[in-house]
Order: C-alpha cells, then structure tokens, then sequence
C-alpha cells in the first residue's frame, strides 16, 4: 500500500490534480488505487454546480496517473522525463460519478513495446462500472 507522499515519490502530479489518494494494491502487471471525492473539490463548483458530476476526463486521467505509479518501477522517468498518455480509445461511461464517491481505480498492461505500455483502466463505485478505456503511455522530454 502507498499514501498520498510515496505517489508523488513517483510520478510527478501534485495538487490540485493529483487524483489518488493511496494504492491499495500493486505488482508487475496491475495496480489498484483509491480516491475519495470530497464534495468541495474545484472541480465540482463548476461542473454542474446544481447537478454536481466528476468529468470523464478526470475519471480517464485518474486511470492515467495510476498507470504512471504502477510503470515507475519499471521505467523510471529519467533525464527530465513525464509520464504522458499517447492514445485513449474504446472508452465507455456507464455511470455517473458524484460528490461524496469513494472511486476504486485499476489499471493493468495489456502490451509493451519499447518504451510504450499499453493498458486498460477501469474506474469504479462500489460494485458499479463507471468507466473503462484502453490507452498507451510513454515517457516524453518536456519541451
């Protein structure tokens, strides 16, 4: 398990867009990571402030940063390197997800080439399907 300090030991995303609070489990091929959604996060002061919902972009990118946590061990980010996402395709609501959610989020490999991972994510609450998607990433040299 990792807190809130060892993700960032890892992957370069801080507040306010870190979007995990800890891992729960993690090992060489998948990850399961957690966050909470605190009803006064920015996001949802905006984002429907009468009907309240997490973007599905956020819930993609939380997928996104736990691929990161769990490619760091085996690619470090090396000479200034990030982790970046190259592709996202065949990504599906299927739920609505709300202030005061408790979101479960997975990320396995499917693939490797090179420097390229490919993987697939799901988010979820409680036993309810929200998101899934499949994406590649890589590390990139910021400019």
């Amino acid at each position: 398990m990792l807190n809130k300090a060892q993700i960032q030991d890892l992957i370069p995303h801080r507040d306010p867009f870190l979007w995990l609070d800890e891992v729960v489990e993690v090992d060489e091929q998948k990850i399961h990571a957690r966050k909470h959604l605190d009803p006064s996060i920015w996001v949802f002061q905006g984002h429907y402030p009468d009907f309240p919902v997490l973007p599905g972009v956020i819930q993609c990118e939380m997928c996104f940063q736990a691929s990161a946590v769990l490619i760091a061990p085996i690619q470090p980010v090396e000479d200034g390197k990030v982790p970046v996402v190259a592709r996202a395709n065949k990504v599906k609501f299927r739920r609505m997800v709300r202030p005061g959610d408790t979101v479960e989020i997975y990320a396995e490999i499917t693939d490797r080439l090179k420097d390229t991972f490919y993987l697939t994510g799901k988010i979820m609450v409680g036993d309810d399907l929200a998101m899934r998607c499949d994406f590649a990433s890589t590390a990139a040299k910021p400019r």
